[in-house]
Parts: structure tokens; C-alpha cells; sequence
């Protein structure tokens, strides 16, 4: 068989193998989409968002230390420490963690809550690097700043840890908002299921939202195109994605989970030189739980809101989804040893390989779809009927899992988005799948291609301040 036959076997196999592999992992997704808003409406039933303020006094909640890693954050960590500072839960601390900082990160949290240095009886439990003083003032009595080397965020979440007092502690990132009553969500969970040893709140996209005092006031869609997609897609991910694993559940966002200390540190705490922490520490949670044959949940509640902002430009958005593949593929390599490996149950058997076959070879497969079948065209191995069913199979797959997520999301926080609203949120889930999908699998692809340049960078992101609704009336 000649050279020229054998790239014409193969490019012949790999369009049906495209094929096959899309309509699989269509039927995966609407499985999912469907799971998820059959969880949706039952919780809905329950009225479960309406009846958790009960414990907003209670003294069997579970108290919490709230540990906020802060690496050039000047924008957003004063307001956000005053926000957190206002949550309704009975009993918790903040830990603010200065990571280094180059910024005036150190000088706006001294200056905003005049902090002196304090000696500290902190149990190194994790190592860490230095830690050069830890602040307080005891005007603020359940708040501790924390100033030490640049570590990375897992090193300064282990500071956290190693600072903090209570048998729970929420990870929560400087550049984020979490609503008043998200932290009795999640910590009403750690008390219905003494199991429960990791639950994670719904992460959705600030651009454009006004958020003030750790409530949401309104909704507007914001004015760059990068930021609505991002709207979009957080909607599919976030509901669809992580409602339907259940406790087989490998990540719980950066930006608001909350942990059984103790089962943490028994896994040995964060991994420091990875810059996937969040999916890393829940599987490490995973595999140390199941060795040790100790019975236990992983939840996800949607009604937890956390609020992020989202890049508003391409390049920083190819920074985050860059890192995001790394992690991922750190993560899985890092726990190889759980792949179908049955001792470790659906975690082992079904979450772990759908990451393998899905998340990692899925961006590998897509992206070199991109240019084989355009060269089978090219080479006349591609029929073009073949071709067009193909595309308008991928684009309407695309379409019906972005337009379900927004479905999703009017199911589980009617009245904050209108019918107008929805539906120019709709038309970007169709315009989505023409260049914003594409771009970012290719950004992905990016990750695992140079995956030991970037393995240890975490890489920055332009912020801005929050909106509030004084500003929008000044503007």
C-alpha cells in the first residue's frame, strides 16, 4: 500500500470516526441537560431557596473560615472583604491571603480596615511558604490578613487552612461576589448529610450584572460580544455539566466551594505545583475518600450563587481556557491510576474516563477536524453531502445545548433575566457555534500542546471594579 493510500484510509476513518464521536457525545450532552433540569424542577418542588433562611440563626450550622488568596487584586479585595463581612451565617471568619502581591493589594487592606501585626499560634498543618506577618484589628474580630511569599493560589489556600479555626472552610477567589445567603446554602448541606465533605455553589458571569453589599440588584447583558458568549456558556457548563454528575462531581470551582478541613488535610492539602487546584484537590478528595473506604458526598447547588467576571478580551480569554485545559490534564495524569479502575466506583468508572475521552481527546479530536476534513474535501475523499450533514449536525447540537442551558437558567432565577433578554441570549447560542466554539477549543488545544511551558503559570487577568447601582446612576 502506497503512502498517498494510506493518508486516504485515514482520512476516510477519521470522518466517520467524527461523525460517530459527535453524535455520541451530542447524545452525552442532552442526557445531561435533561438530568439536569429534572433535578432543577424537583428542587424546585421542594422550594429548597425558600426555606434555608431558617438557619440563618441556627447554632448547629457548622462555623466556617472563608479563605480568599489575593495576588494583585487592588480593584476588588476591599469591597469584597466588606461584602463577605456581611454574609448571613451565624459563625464564620475571612482569611484574606496575600500572595505576594506586586500591586497595592498589602497597602489598600491595611489602610481599609487598619490592620497591625499580631502574634499568631498557627499550626503548620500544610507547608507553605514564608508567612511574613498575620494582620488584625479587633474592631473586625472575625477577620485575618495574612501576608506571605508567592507561593501560587494552592499554596495560599493551604495558609488559609493552616490559619484558620473551623472544621469548614470555603474557598473563594478575591475577584468574586458571593450572594448573602450562598454560604447558609451550602452550609445548611454539611448539616442535612454529616457525609458531605465537599459542596460547590453555581458560578455565573458578572459582566454586565449590578451587584452591591453581596446581593444581586439587576441584570443587563453586557456590551462586548466575548462577554455575552461567556453569559452563554456558563449557563450549559455550570447546569448542565455539573448538575448531572451528582456526587461523582470532579470540580468544584475556584471561586466558591466549601470543604471539610480535616478531610483535606488528610489528603495532604493542595497540590502546589499545579494551576488546576479546584478540579485536583476534589479528585484528591475522591481517591483518598475511596482508599480509605469512608462513606461520603460530593453536592453541587445551583441556589449557591457566586458571582465572577469573565474576561472581556479574546486574549485574556485564551489565557483562562489555556489553564483550564492544563489543569485538567495535570489532574487526570496526576490520578491516572483512577481510570477504570472499579475500586473507585462511578468516579472511576465513568467521571474520570468521560474527562479522558471528552474533555482532553474531544478538544485534540475537534481541533484536527478543523483542517482534515476541509482537506478531504480538497482531496475528494469527503462527500459534500457528508460534509454538510456533518456541520449542521455539530451546529445544531451546539444550539440546543446552549439555548437548554438558558432554558435552565430561567428555571432555576426567574425573574432576574426577561423574555427579551433570553432571547438575544438565544440568538449568541446560535452565533456561538460560528467562531467563538472554534477559537476556543483552539485555545484549549493550545493548553495541552504546550502544557510544560505553561504547567506552572498561572498567567493574569484584566479586572475591574464591580458594578453597583450608584454607578449606573452616576453613568
Amino acid at each position: 500500500m502506497t503512502f498517498l493510500n494510506i493518508v486516504r484510509s485515514f482520512i476516510r476513518f477519521f470522518n466517520y470516526f467524527c461523525m460517530a464521536y459527535t453524535i455520541l457525545l451530542g447524545i452525552i450532552y442532552l442526557i445531561q441537560l435533561f438530568t439536569a433540569l429534572k433535578k432543577v424542577r424537583k428542587q424546585e418542588k421542594r422550594k429548597i431557596s425558600e426555606d434555608h433562611m431558617r438557619y440563618a440563626t441556627s447554632k448547629n450550622l457548622l462555623p466556617i473560615s472563608l479563605i480568599v488568596p489575593a495576588h494583585n487584586e487592588q480593584e476588588n479585595i476591599v469591597h469584597n472583604v466588606k461584602d463577605l463581612l456581611q454574609l448571613d451565617y451565624p459563625q464564620f471568619e475571612v482569611i484574606v491571603v496575600n500572595d505576594g502581591s506586586t500591586d497595592s493589594t498589602h497597602d489598600k487592606m491595611i489602610e481599609a480596615f487598619k490592620l497591625y501585626p499580631i502574634e499568631s499560634a498557627m499550626k503548620i498543618k500544610i507547608p507553605t511558604k514564608e508567612i511574613y506577618h498575620v494582620y488584625y484589628n479587633i474592631e473586625y474580630p472575625n477577620l485575618y490578613y495574612i501576608d506571605k511569599a508567592n507561593g501560587g493560589k494552592s499554596d495560599a489556600l493551604n495558609a488559609g487552612i493552616n490559619q484558620s479555626q473551623y472544621p469548614l472552610y470555603a474557598c473563594l477567589d478575591a475577584d468574586s461576589r458571593i450572594e448573602r445567603d450562598a454560604l447558609l446554602i451550602l452550609g445548611e448541606e454539611f448539616l442535612k448529610d454529616t457525609t458531605t465533605v465537599v459542596a460547590g455553589g453555581f458560578v455565573r458571569i458578572a459582566n454586565g450584572s449590578v451587584i452591591e453589599g453581596g446581593e444581586w440588584k439587576r441584570f443587563d447583558i453586557p456590551k462586548r460580544m466575548v462577554e455575552r458568549f461567556q453569559i452563554v456558556e456558563y449557563f450549559r457548563s455550570f447546569l448542565a455539566g455539573r448538575l448531572s454528575w451528582g456526587k461523582a462531581l470532579l470540580i468544584v470551582s475556584g471561586a466558591f466551594g466549601v470543604f471539610n478541613k480535616q478531610v483535606v488535610i488528610d489528603a495532604g492539602g493542595y497540590k502546589t505545583n499545579t494551576i488546576g487546584e479546584d478540579m485536583e484537590i476534589v479528585v484528591r478528595v475522591h481517591r483518598f475518600m475511596r482508599t480509605h473506604k469512608r462513606k461520603y458526598m460530593v453536592k453541587f447547588c445551583p441556589e449557591a450563587i457566586c458571582w465572577t467576571q469573565g474576561p472581556m478580551s479574546f486574549t485574556d480569554l485564551q489565557s483562562q481556557r489555556r489553564r483550564w485545559q492544563i489543569g485538567l490534564f495535570d489532574t487526570l495524569k496526576s490520578h491516572i491510576i483512577m481510570t477504570l479502575n472499579p475500586r473507585f466506583r462511578s468516579v472511576g468508572l465513568l467521571s474520570i474516563p468521560y474527562s479522558w475521552l471528552f474533555e482532553f481527546l474531544g478538544t485534540v479530536v475537534e481541533t484536527l477536524g478543523y483542517f482534515i476534513i476541509p482537506f478531504s474535501l480538497l482531496m475528494g475523499e469527503l462527500n459534500m453531502y457528508f460534509f454538510i450533514l456533518y456541520f449542521f449536525l455539530s451546529v445544531m447540537l451546539g444550539i440546543m445545548l446552549s439555548v437548554g442551558g438558558i432554558i435552565l437558567e430561567q428555571n432555576t432565577r426567574k425573574g432576574c433575566m426577561s423574555s427579551s433578554q433570553a432571547m438575544k441570549l438565544s440568538l449568541y447560542a446560535i452565533l456561538e457555534n460560528f467562531g467563538y466554539r472554534q477559537a476556543i477549543t483552539l485555545f484549549r488545544f493550545g493548553g495541552i500542546v504546550r502544557y510544560r511551558k505553561y504547567k506552572s503559570s498561572w498567567g493574569q487577568i484584566k479586572r475591574r471594579e464591580f458594578n453597583t447601582m450608584t454607578e449606573r446612576k452616576k453613568a
